[in-house]
């Protein structure tokens, strides 16, 4: 199993939480003011420099739209998680009827038997 350091997952926690931000057009104290965190503690966890409280996380995640496989995707080795990670990457390209489509197949699937 490799193993994964904590400054990995700071750094790639800071990347992608800095992507969503500029994507959903906020600066820094714009999203500092929503979570009620300070604009240095956001610089630092933006630079890999901090990680991030689970609750503030889950925040930002909320705030910014970002889904929980995005966040751990790229630590995850096992192989049935990253096939239902991929799936899950796959759907969420999906529009809303789409996906309301695949979600009402699966479950004609699950009581087929």
């Amino acid at each position: 199993m490799n193993s994964v350091s904590k400054s990995d997952i700071d750094k790639n926690f800071g990347k992608i939480l800095r992507d969503f931000r500029i994507k959903n057009n906020l600066t820094q104290e714009q999203l500092s003011e929503k979570l009620g965190i300070s604009l240095k503690y956001i610089s630092r966890i933006e630079n890999g420099n901090n990680g991030v409280k689970t609750q503030t996380l889950i925040n930002y995640m909320n705030i910014l739209g970002i889904t929980p496989n995005t966040i751990y995707a790229p630590f995850i080795t096992n192989k049935d998680a990253a096939k239902d990670i991929e799936i899950s990457v796959k759907l969420s390209s999906l529009s809303d009827e789409k996906k309301d489509f695949i979600n009402s197949m699966i479950d004609l699937v699950k009581n087929l038997d």
